[in-house]
């Protein structure tokens, strides 16, 4: 029987139930590993590491989650701050060498694949951090704009116009792969 989360928060805030935090984390850890590689930029090992992390401060805070956003919406803030500190400490490197070797070695197709994500990653950087994290937040994860207000701690309205205006960037930017795919 799958019970709800705030039943397994309830065991395990106040009864001390770890089998209970422990179905919290098997519910949420495959979402927030996947969320955590999307803000790490593909570092696995960085995105595991926060995964681990954000579980543990969120189990040491437990008691204080009121309850006033979803858990999983609660734990995502928890790892977005997380990631967030990280980026601050350290700015993410792009091996281009590599992505150049990587286009030599493989076949047409993957290397229109690769140039297609690299110039997807490279509109992405064109965007201003809080479009990126809107547009992650909401056209990738799928969380709704108050979810995503919540979690950016910013007004609903902003996280919108964020949205909004990272959706038009964005297509003005790959304009050029469109025409490639509908004149293809």
């Amino acid at each position: 029987m799958d019970l709800s989360d705030e039943i397994l928060i309830q065991r395990a805030a106040q009864e001390g139930d770890q089998r209970a935090y422990s179905q919290l984390v098997r519910r949420y850890q495959s979402q927030l590993r996947y969320s955590l590689r999307q803000l790490c930029n593909g570092d696995q090992a960085l995105a595991d590491d926060m995964a681990q992390e954000a579980f543990i401060k969120a189990y040491k805070a437990l008691p204080a989650f009121r309850g006033d956003a979803k858990f999983s919406t609660w734990l995502y803030r928890i790892a977005y701050n997380l990631v967030m500190s990280e980026k601050r400490k350290k700015a993410p490197d792009v091996d281009q060498e590599a992505v150049d070797r990587a286009q030599s070695d493989e076949g047409h197709e993957e290397v229109q694949q690769l140039s297609m994500a690299r110039d997807l990653n490279a509109a992405m950087q064109e965007l201003s951090e809080h479009q990126r994290e809107a547009i992650h937040l909401c056209m990738h994860r799928g969380f709704s704009h108050e979810e995503a207000a919540s979690i950016m701690k910013m007004p609903l309205g902003t996280v919108k116009s964020h949205v909004n205006r990272a959706r038009a960037k964005l297509q003005s930017l790959l304009d050029p792969w469109r025409e490639e795919v509908v004149s293809g």
